[in-house]
């Protein structure tokens, strides 16, 4: 039978775990962590001191903070190559005169 102190100690580290794994790796490492449960494996073996556990899984798990959005990181992910100047994603587009001086005419209906 496992005591309340127990239990308690296993959440702290626990908590304790998951926070030193957000805060060293990004956002894509952390979920290739959780993909194979290797998170739930360094639980499991932290807590074996306090309580012998086996089959720790992570169930679910929620984002309390949206990450800054960089441009640069957005396009790594999706393999268009690092972008040398950084973005905040707020930037308003400009508008471009035509060489031409042609403007297409508005329509009715699309």
């Amino acid at each position: 039978m496992m005591k309340h102190q127990q239990v308690r100690q296993i959440r702290k580290k626990m908590m304790e775990i998951m926070t030193r794994e957000v805060q060293t790796n990004d956002l894509k490492e952390v979920v290739n962590k959780l993909i194979p449960d290797s998170i739930g494996k360094d639980i499991e073996k932290a807590c074996q001191s306090i309580y012998p556990l086996h089959d720790v899984f992570v169930r679910k798990v929620k984002m309390l903070k949206k990450p800054k959005f960089e441009l640069g990181k957005l396009m790594e992910l999706h393999g268009e190559g690092s972008s040398s100047g950084k973005a905040t994603g707020d930037e308003t587009g400009a508008k471009v005169e035509r060489a031409d001086g042609y403007e297409p005419p508005v329509q009715e209906s699309v």
